[in-house]
Formats: C-alpha cells, structure tokens, sequence
C-alpha cells in the first residue's frame, strides 16, 4: 500500500513530506494553462526537494505531447502522470511517450464516472505502470482535484479487473481513507485537497502525515 500525497508547492513541503514517509509526491507542472501549473524552474526545486525512497510524480493535466515531451526532458522526473481528459490523450499517445522515456514510469488518471470507467481503465492497462482512480466532473478538460468521493463500487471493479496497481483518489483524507482502503483494496490511496490548509493549496504538514499514519495502519489491519 503506498500513499500519495497533490499538490506540493515548495521545495520544504516536499522535504517534510518525505520525512514522513510518503512513497509518491506530486506537483503540477506547466504552461499556466490550467490554475496553479508551475513552470520548469520552480518545479525543478521541487523535484529536487524529493528526498528517496520517496519518488516525485510530475502531474501534467495538458494534453500537449510536445510540451509534456519537453518538460520531461527538463524535469527528468521518476514518474509522469497524465490527467487529461481521456478523449485529449488515448492509450497510442501514452505509449508515444513511453518509447522516448524508457525508464521513466507513468501514471494515467481515470476517470471513475460510471460502468464505462472499467474498459476505460483496460484500454491503458499495458500502457501505464499505474492507474489513478478520480472523481470527474463532465465536460472538465481535466480529470480531478474536485475534492469528492465518487463510487467506490466502480472502482472496486476497476481494481478486480487490471493487473496494473490502482491508486484510489477522489476526496480522501484522514477521516475516510481506512474505509476507501476497505471498499476498494487499492495498491495506494491519494490525497489533494482533504490535506490541504483550508481553502488555500498549501499542504497541511499535521494532516499529511496522518492521513499516511491511517493508510499503513489500515492496510496493515486488513
């Protein structure tokens, strides 16, 4: 069971929170298309700030293969993750950039929308090393960072029909992620905006670590 940990946006949050143990740490990178994409530069000190075992995540929702070609050169993070809207970036796309970075794994969200999620989510299963289940709202150009639960039954399916390991995301938090644990029994949970501080998009250091305490807990007892 890892745990996964949207969106850092310093270079000390990112230290705290491989302190703590947090197997995937994210940040949103690029061109100022979508709210609060950071630019190489900054997200470069971010990556940086990654200490091991713990792995940067470079969260692209862009379905601009040649800007997300270019960034992965800059940034040369451990994992890429796509979070486009399945109709701006298919499984063809993915494993275009697959055969340029060789040794970089990806990440591609799914949206968890209804019965339709589960062939969705078969069509990338030998394209991407992990699968990430979100919330969606239609007609978002992005999948995600809504900060709601959907239905973990769908998802559940998802999980007991890939091989691919399926991080669970989608309004998780301390509060609720030994149940979501429980119900969908995926290979890693996700947290974005249950630890954020308040409105902001700062990390909430407290609630980080025990939203990962609660997930090693939970998954240690089931």
């Amino acid at each position: 069971m890892l745990t996964q940990v949207y969106e850092v946006s310093a270079p000390q949050e990112a230290d705290a929170i491989s302190s703590f143990g947090v197997e995937h740490i994210g940040v949103l990178v690029g061109d100022g298309t979508f709210p609060r994409e950071l630019p190489a530069p900054k997200a470069a000190e971010i990556v940086a700030a990654v200490r091991q075992p713990s792995k940067a995540v470079a969260l692209f929702l862009s379905a601009d293969l040649a800007l997300i070609e270019q960034m992965i050169r800059t940034l040369k993070p451990p994992i890429v993750h796509l979070g486009a809207a399945p109709e701006l970036v298919s499984p063809s796309d993915v494993l275009t950039l697959r055969k340029l970075f060789r040794n970089t794994l990806f990440m591609r969200s799914i949206p968890v929308v209804g019965s339709r999620s589960v062939p969705l989510a078969k069509s990338y299963e030998h394209a991407v090393d992990f699968l990430l289940l979100d919330s969606h709202r239609e007609g978002d150009a992005q999948i995600g960072a809504l900060g709601v639960t959907h239905d973990w039954t769908i998802s559940r399916s998802i999980v007991e029909s890939v091989d691919t390991p399926a991080i669970l995301a989608g309004g998780l938090g301390p509060d609720n992620v030994s149940a979501a644990i429980i119900a969908v029994r995926p290979a890693g949970v996700d947290s974005k905006t249950k630890t954020d501080i308040g409105n902001t998009h700062a990390k909430d250091l407290r609630r980080v670590e025990e939203f990962h305490r609660t997930a090693k807990n939970a998954f240690r007892e089931r």
